[in-house]
Order: structure tokens, then sequence, then C-alpha cells
């Protein structure tokens, strides 16, 4: 039997699967529920079987898509054995810096963590305790590339004892940034060593400052609402508008994050979706609104990106958007002209390798 390894990816639409052969990492089997929540599918690859495809039941939830995940593993035999299952968790607060075995403990300590991350934290947590008893569970952190930054990029301009409470800036997305940083150190040694923008360009987006491999500053805060605009996320926002929102027009906290998490960024400018190949195809309009507005926003903070490193000598992008929205790549590039000359390099994102060579590191292998 080939020890294994499972890595799983939860969403807040979305669970992607990988098993990656503990020797070498060869990619054993892989594939994703999309569309939690509505039309809900699974796709995989297992073995040399071909591509599969289940619809499941309209409306399918998180733990629904989690068991057809996991059934499916199960039912199929191709000469390997899960040694343990590696997890995206996306906060890991002010303790969590490195990957590590999950104990009822540290499932407790990140349950206090699902304030700051309501659409992705709960999930990850809820894969953890899906998995069969008897089997290593590890968590991979989306802030711990980020948590050796310079006090500087780290603090709000509040009082200290805000920052002693855990109200500071923490980063996001740092599993696919470790990625870029892992690919650049092997491809493009010269590049890895010097002044580079990355920006995770997908539902959620952000942009990551780097220099030798190491995060210098990034674009989201306390939460993974922060930063530019995404899918369905608003982006930065005026706290004052939060108020104003609060105070004038009534909302109730509940409703507020409702807003700025699920009905704000693309799909609110638009009116009509958080899908960029949806937008492009409508092409006028709010649509085209939307897309401008996106593109302008990720060009501004590829800027600030720039001047936390003193100057840029590479672009990468990454993420569903920045992989394969050329017309929106393009468009960000136009807007960071003023930048000078840089290179431009697109880096197909694996959080999931990333995590099993985590797991792996930790497990002793």
């Amino acid at each position: 039997m080939t020890p294994a390894i499972l890595t799983l990816n939860a969403g807040s639409s979305s669970l992607k699967f990988r098993v990656f052969a503990c020797d070498g990492l060869a990619l054993l089997a892989r594939g994703a529920v999309s569309r939690i929540g509505g039309a809900a599918e699974l796709r995989a690859m297992l073995g040399a079987g071909g591509e599969t495809r289940e619809n499941l039941l309209e409306g399918t939830d998180h733990a629904s898509a989690r068991r057809a995940v996991l059934d499916s593993i199960g039912r199929h035999d191709d000469g390997w054995r899960i040694e343990a299952v590696a997890h995206r968790i996306v906060h890991g607060g002010t303790k969590y810096h490195h990957s590590l075995r999950i104990t009822p403990e540290v499932l407790a300590e990140l349950e206090a963590l699902v304030p700051l991350a309501p659409l992705h934290q709960p999930h990850n947590l809820a894969a953890i305790r899906a998995v069969p008893a008897g089997v290593p569970s590890i968590g991979c952190f989306d802030t711990a590339f980020h948590a050796e930054r310079d006090p500087l990029f780290t603090h709000f301009a509040l009082p200290p004892e805000m920052f002693d409470k855990g109200v500071r800036r923490y980063g996001f997305h740092g599993l696919s940034y470790a990625w870029i940083a892992h690919v650049l150190s092997h491809e493009h040694p010269a590049l890895h060593a010097g002044r580079v923008v990355a920006a995770h360009l997908g539902n959620g987006a952000s942009l990551c400052a780097m220099r030798a491999g190491h995060s210098v500053d990034t674009t989201m805060g306390m939460t993974a609402v922060d930063g530019m605009p995404m899918g369905t996320r608003s982006g930065a926002l005026d706290p004052g508008a939060v108020l104003l929102l609060q105070r004038s027009f009534g909302m109730t906290p509940e409703e507020i994050e409702d807003l700025i998490y699920n009905r704000a960024g693309l799909l609110g400018l638009s009116g009509m979706s958080n899908d960029v190949a949806a937008l492009l195809v409508a092409g006028e309009g709010r649509a085209r609104f939307a897309l401008d507005y996106f593109a302008l926003k990720c060009a501004q903070a590829a800027a600030a990106m720039a001047v936390s490193l003193g100057g840029i000598d590479a672009m990468v992008f990454t993420g569903g958007i920045g992989e394969h929205a050329v017309p929106v790549r393009e468009a960000i590039l136009r807007h960071m002209a003023p930048l000078g000359r840089f290179e431009v390099l697109v880096i197909e994102a694996d959080e999931e390798r990333m995590m099993a060579m985590e797991a792996i590191t930790l497990l002793g292998g």
C-alpha cells in the first residue's frame, strides 16, 4: 500500500481535495465539490479511472459535501492508504504560526477565531471533525506566512491595548503565497531574492509584497473581508460607513456582516454576478464598471505593495481570476504602467501541494 496524504481545502462555497503520495508527492487523486448551497456537483479523478461526476442534492450543505468526498475516497481502492489529512485553516490568530497536529485543545482555540473568518473557519473546523478517528489531522494556516512581518505592517492606528487583544493585521492566502515563493525559489531564483508583488485573485482576493520568499506586507488585515474588493466581499470600507449603516439605517451587526461578506464586491457592484467570466461576457454597464473598479483597486494595491518593498521587480498573478481572466490582468497592468518596467508571471495556484509538503515535513517524512 502506498502511504498518502489527503488534503481538504474547504472554501465558502466549495470543497477541494487532493491525494498525494508521501514519497515524492505524486498526485494520486483530485476533485472538488462546487456550488455548495446550490446545484452542487462532485467531480473527481480517482486513479486511472478517468473523471467522474456526481450531481448532489439541490441545496447541498458543507456537511453533505464532506460526506460525499470522504465516501467517494473510501469507496475507491487504488493501492494507497491515507496516513494523515492536511486541512487548510484560514485563521490561526496570534498563536499558530506553523502547521501542527490538531488536538481537541487546538480545535477549541481555533473555534474562538470563527468571528474573524465567518465564511471559512466554521467549514475548515467542521472538516477536521469529519475525519475518521485514528487518522491524524494536520492544520495548515493561511495566516502563518505573514506572522513574522515588521510591526509597522501589523498594527492599526489604535491604542496598544487593542493590539494586545488581537486587533491587528494578520493577512491571509498564506498557503498560496508560500507556494509562489516555493516556485520562484526553484524556477526564478533571482526574482525570488528580489521585490515581488503577488496577486491572489479569485473569489477571495489579496496582494502580498514578498522579498526572499518572506511576506513584507499584504492587503488583508484582521479579517478576510479587508483589502481590495472581491467576488462578494466589499474589501476595505470606511469604518464610518459601517457605523452609519448601524445608526442611521438601523442595520444589525448580522445584517452588516451579511452585506459586506455576501452581497458586496463584484456581485454588489454589478448587480448580477460575482463570476468574472459572466461579467466579461456581459461586457457593458454595471458589469463593465465592476471589472474596471476591480482592476483599478488591484493596481492601486500593487502600488502600495511596491512602496512597502521599495520598488517592484516582478508581478505574479495566481488564483482563478489571476490565471485565467486575461482582460482583467491586462487592465491591471495598464494601470500599473507608472511603476515602470517589471517582469510579469502567472503561476498556477497549488495550495493543496503546499499543504501536503508541510504535512509530510511535520510527520517526519
